[in-house]
């Protein structure tokens, strides 16, 4: 029972990061796969995608986490 809960979990998280994914792209922020292919090619970081990257993105999917939980307490 304990993979299931890992699954549901991970499945939430994974549905939520590409949500944001297309959100930070449509806003025209870097999500990391931009962000990493620029790493070497001395392009700069913005503060907006920064922020993004660093802080709301990362909050957003610890979120994300703590729902996929709160629906496994509400389905099982």
């Amino acid at each position: 029972m304990e993979w299931i809960k890992i699954y549901l979990i991970g499945f939430t998280i994974l549905i939520f990061a590409i949500f944001a994914n297309f959100l930070a792209s449509q806003m025209g922020l870097k999500t990391w796969y931009s962000f990493l292919q620029e790493l070497g090619s001395g392009a700069t970081l913005t503060f907006k995608d920064g922020l993004w990257l660093f802080v709301l993105y990362p909050l957003a999917l610890g979120g994300s986490a703590k729902l996929g939980s709160l629906l496994w307490r509400f389905l099982f």
